[in-house]
């Protein structure tokens, strides 16, 4: 089990390779969502936003309106790393029930060409 230290690195590391992509790869592909990051085995969540200028840094605290974010991702802590390290493919995860994503088919699609 990584820790929460770990987790935020690597979601660190995660919002630094975004802003990596081609500027116009991420017009083309990105909209305004917000996102979380549910950690199970560690019980906690982590919100972001992704826009077509990149991603936000990731923080434990919840929107100030208080709503819910448009893509929800749950996992584990040690998926997390192995998924940003690439050691774990996202659709193999998927359809291995590690990796679980509430969201549109449309932003599903978006996700899929982004990562």
């Amino acid at each position: 089990m990584a820790s929460v230290e770990e987790c935020r690195a690597a979601l660190d590391k995660l919002v630094e390779r975004f802003h990596e992509l081609d500027e116009e790869i991420r017009t083309k592909h990105v909209v305004e969502r917000t996102l979380s990051c549910r950690l199970s085995d560690i019980d906690v969540v982590f919100y972001g936003r992704i826009h077509p200028d990149g991603l936000d840094p990731f923080t434990e605290t919840p929107f100030p309106d208080g709503r819910r974010p448009e893509i929800r991702l749950t996992l584990t802590s040690d998926d997390l790393l192995q998924l940003v390290n690439g050691e774990l493919d996202l659709a193999r995860a998927l359809l291995g029930g590690r990796v679980k994503i509430d969201a549109s088919l449309g932003d599903l699609l978006r996700l899929r060409r982004l990562l």
